[in-house]
């Protein structure tokens, strides 16, 4: 956008345009955040508020060898002469680089409570806690006041802090970064190094070495738990030839006696967090396998969680795949590789750049570190020749001290010092002219002149600069450096349990009034005709199941709806309308009710003398308004469902209301998921449409089985060889039953 030229009023006061200033003030707020708060840079992996508690903890001469100091001394230091902003941001960035669960190389040793993995915002107030560096903390500030870096004016211009620490090592893939800018954010995982130094050395003796071979050294991230790494190795490659992606954790876990006990949790997962998530499961009947849940923590053992399963026989694998699915056992971590590079601008590297970039950073530190350590022994060498001077002219120049007002300049001319030689001398104590000084100064002259010449070796050659850097981060790796604490290993995928797997499998019965009021009791053994119902209401049907299992009902239109057994009240009461439930069409009612094994089958069947086969998984649908499954010719209703067990050696028994009876294979017909189905016994359409003749009933009857005929009080019990009188063709009329028989209420199967 064309920014306007500013105006300006009668008083001198700048006048802008309120588009205008906003945007740049908003702009100039973006990049103070991006650049000087929440992103690292590249060479030294810190945010300028942990440089500069790092910096005025070596002020305060908090060295790993000095004793610890209250916080809130180096916190004052901080905030007085670096940092003019809220002090409890400022300690608690303090208390993560000594949290040695959340950096995988804290660069703080805390004294007093810094936090726990349960809870990391439990540290103690500033006032109590004490600190100093780590060893490791050298490896930022070992070469500081060796004009390694630039200064720049603190916040008031009263002090000098540097831009950034010198670091020997690549600190900002070591202990990572997290951060949120205005517009972009930071994730940078932390990683081994031994293998990030050793990748630094293959980029040095090897500039071209490709991605897949820096990957070689770096097998992936390595944060300051023991938790595995389940990433594969594949997509971890592609975090760093991307710069950005996600990596998963998952705990560590082990059979002990039978029990479970987990060892490890991934980054930043608190034992109390997975504690209350699945005691919660336990609570919802979610995780009927576990009887109880301990947490043996101790000293010796930071974390041990023991999971106590009910019996040996439960399967703990699928057990620990639901809980990684379910709980924070498992946990995706994301990763955006977003620094500010060397050109002071935010950007997402991949890997190959952020250790060549940080290499061009460590080869101009380590130049201006030799050529500033050349400065110095150059500038020694000349004070040292004109000191020579001195020794051989002693006795002259001794002369021109006590005989010249200004013997300063007499001497530079006598002796053709410079002003600094000169000064030198003049400044130089008497006990120094001893006759063994002269022999001092000519061992260390000659022990400067081969450190010059080393010096100046080095400084020219790239190879030596090479071997030098390469011999430093060897010496850092060895002094430092650690084994991986994050293995990487490949495991099967987390799976979370379907409600039928979660739920204990009891036997119920559940039990469908004639008003379509449904309940659920425990055991098999219930008679349900028996139990209460509601005025006006009665029983309809009862099925038997297992908790676990799903429930479909059908209503008089043929749809089916499907409900989870266990979600069905207890027959302690007289339960709840379906209606409560589900939205079947208007004017129907529920009819039938079937369950059990979602591969068992079904016979659908309407009064009308048509049916079909369907599987009872078929049949769910848990939606409200149900699925259309048997479609009804005019005036027919649904007939009760039968169970199938053998298509093969089933017969179908179809009874009329005029008394007729007909026995075909259950082969003949057909297999369907929802429809009319095929004629079973042969009806007027008429005579359906007016009720004066339809199906009673229909019953599967499995190969040498017993039927027994209901007429009101009478009863007809028939054996398999009674029944061949009435087996025909699917679709006939069937044959006339006995005498008595003529009004048939319904057909069972006979114990």
């Amino acid at each position: 956008m064309d920014q306007e030229p500013p105006h300006y009023n009668a008083d001198g006061v700048e006048q802008l345009p309120l588009r205008q200033f906003t945007e740049k003030a908003y702009l100039d707020y973006s990049m103070y955040v991006i650049l000087d708060r929440a992103l690292p840079y590249i060479g030294d992996g810190l945010k300028p508020v942990q440089r500069r508690i790092v910096y005025a903890m070596s002020e305060l001469g908090l060295s790993a060898a000095s004793k610890h100091k209250k916080s809130a001394r180096t916190v004052g230091d901080v905030l007085g002469k670096f940092h003019p902003h809220g002090d409890t941001a400022c300690y608690e960035a303090m208390v993560l680089m000594a949290q040695a669960f959340s950096y995988r190389y804290p660069l703080i040793d805390g004294q007093g409570n810094w936090g726990s993995p349960d809870d990391p915002k439990s540290f103690a107030a500033m006032r109590y806690t004490e600190a100093r560096l780590t060893p490791y903390a050298q490896v930022l500030l070992s070469e500081l006041g060796q004009g390694t870096v630039d200064w720049v004016p603190n916040f008031d211009g009263s002090l000098k802090e540097p831009a950034m620490l010198p670091a020997r090592l690549p600190n900002v893939l070591l202990n990572g970064a997290t951060g949120i800018a205005v517009g972009m954010a930071t994730d940078i995982p932390p990683h081994n190094l031994r293998e990030v130094a050793a990748a630094c050395i293959r980029l040095i003796e090897q500039p071209k070495a490709s991605l897949d071979e820096l990957c070689e050294h770096i097998q992936g991230p390595d944060f300051p738990t023991e938790a595995e790494i389940i990433t594969p190795r594949e997509e971890l490659r592609r975090i760093y030839a991307n710069g950005g992606g996600s990596v998963r954790m998952r705990a560590c876990w082990h059979k002990d006696q039978g029990a479970i006990v987990i060892t490890a949790l991934p980054f930043q997962v608190s034992g109390a967090r997975i504690q209350e998530q699945i005691a919660a499961q336990m609570q919802a009947k979610k995780l009927p396998w576990i009887e109880d849940l301990r947490d043996e923590s101790d000293h010796e053992n930071p974390t041990r969680l023991v999971i106590v399963p009910r019996s040996n026989r439960v399967d703990i694998d699928r057990i620990m795949l639901h809980l990684f699915a379910t709980t924070d056992l498992e946990r995706s971590y994301r990763v955006n590789l977003n620094l500010i590079g060397l050109d002071g601008r935010p950007r997402v590297m991949d890997l190959r750049e952020i250790l060549s970039e940080w290499l061009d950073y460590r080869f101009e530190t380590v130049r201006r570190r030799l050529q500033f350590r050349l400065d110095k022994v150059l500038e020694r060498l000349h004070l040292l020749e004109g000191l020579m001077v001195a020794f051989l002219n002693l006795d002259e120049v001794i002369k021109i001290i006590r005989t010249e007002d200004e013997p300063k300049p007499v001497l530079m001319r006598r002796f053709d010092l410079s002003e600094r030689q000169a000064d030198y001398i003049l400044d130089t104590k008497l006990r120094h002219l001893a006759r063994l000084e002269e022999m001092k100064i000519r061992a260390e002259q000659q022990e400067l002149a081969e450190e010059r010449d080393q010096l100046q070796k080095t400084l020219g050659s790239k190879q030596r600069m090479k071997t030098l850097i390469r011999k430093e981060l060897v010496a850092d790796a060895e002094k430092f450096g650690d084994e991986r604490r994050s293995p990487i290993v490949m495991r099967d995928a987390a799976e979370a349990m379907d409600e039928a797997e979660l739920t204990p499998s009891e036997p119920v019965t559940v039990v469908l009034s004639e008003k379509g009021w449904v309940r659920a009791a425990k055991g098999h053994e219930i008679n349900a005709a028996e139990l209460s119902y509601k005025a006006g209401d009665g029983f309809r049907q009862a099925v038997r199941v297992r908790s676990n299992q799903q429930v479909v009902f059908l209503d008089s239109a043929g749809r089916s709806y499907s409900l989870a057994a266990h979600t069905l009240p207890s027959a302690r009461g007289q339960g709840e309308p379906l209606t409560g439930r589900f939205n079947p069409p208007a004017g129907h009612g529920f009819a039938a009710v079937l369950g059990g094994d979602p591969e068992q089958w079904w016979l659908l069947a309407s009064d009308a003398g048509y049916g079909f086969r369907v599987r009872a998984k078929d049949l769910l649908a848990n939606k409200k308004a149900g699925k259309a499954m048997l479609s009804l010719p005019s005036g027919a209703r649904v007939l009760r469902p039968s169970p199938i067990i053998d298509a093969d050696t089933d017969r179908l028994v179809a009874v009329t209301s005029s008394g007729r009876m007909l026995v075909i294979p259950a082969s003949d017909l057909p297999e369907l998921t929802r429809g009319k189905g095929n004629k079973i016994i042969g009806i007027p359409a008429k005579a359906v449409a007016e009720r004066s003749e339809y199906v009673v009933d229909v019953l599967a009857v499995p190969d040498g089985g017993k039927v027994k005929l209901n007429s009101g009080k009478r009863h007809l019990n028939l054996r398999a060889a009674d029944l061949n009188a009435y087996e025909g063709e699917r679709g006939r009329r069937g044959n006339k039953l006995p005498r008595g028989f003529q009004k048939v209420d319904g057909i069972e199967l006979d114990d």
